[in-house]
């Protein structure tokens, strides 16, 4: 068992296609957090300890966020450039996250077809979040392949709802350490979409995690 935090960063939420879909749908858990970041920071006002004191306290982090110019939301940008320092993450002395797991949730107004090196983006949405790939490296971190939702804008309804059924059978994996961060097949995949299809969810579960 496995406690997991969600970092989720949206600065329009109220123009949302799918993720105030996914953030209502995160399970009611004791051992899940959500920390909306733009909620909690107005301001951008990052509180370091606070946020390292959650890290410390959870196994799995989660980024959330939909994709802006092929990267992270400002705000998490900015968290990692805060939090993340030197003789705390990385360095001789940064240990505090060693051994933990790191996975992005991340969806794309582009088709799943855009974002192939055939594609109009030209890589992949794995290949654009290189950096935070090697950012849980340096940090000693176990990184997981992406879970993506493609082409959210002619997403229709029964198609949002597939992939938010989807999101919370990913978080329900996650606690439950259904994804080996040291299996090379899993490890090379380009997202973790096929392997979260066969997480099985028990029907009364999905409601509401803590949101802080």
């Amino acid at each position: 068992m496995a406690r997991v935090l969600v970092l989720f960063a949206h600065p329009a939420l109220e123009k949302s296609r799918i993720h105030r879909r996914l953030v209502a749908a995160v399970p009611e858990d004791d051992r899940l957090t959500v920390n909306d970041l733009y909620e909690q920071y107005l301001r951008l006002d990052i509180d370091v300890a606070r946020e390292q004191e959650l890290l410390v306290e959870h196994d799995v982090v989660v980024f959330l966020f939909p994709f802006y110019w092929y990267s992270t939301p400002p705000i998490l940008k900015q968290w990692q450039d805060l939090v993340l320092e030197h003789g705390w993450a990385y360095g001789s002395e940064g240990r505090a996250l060693r051994g933990k797991t790191l996975i992005c949730a991340v969806s794309t107004g582009g088709s799943e077809e855009a974002y192939r090196p055939e594609g109009y983006a030209g890589y992949s949405v794995r290949q654009f979040l290189a950096p935070i790939e090697q950012t849980s490296r340096l940090c000693g971190m176990r990184y997981l392949p992406p879970w993506l939702v493609s082409g959210v804008l002619q997403r229709g309804e029964p198609e949002i709802a597939q992939a938010t059924d989807e999101f919370v059978r990913l978080i329900h994996g996650l606690m439950d350490d259904r994804f080996d961060p040291e299996d090379p097949t899993l490890l090379a995949a380009p997202c973790l979409n096929p392997t979260v299809n066969e997480v099985e969810v028990q029907p009364d579960t999905a409601d509401r995690g803590r949101l802080i």
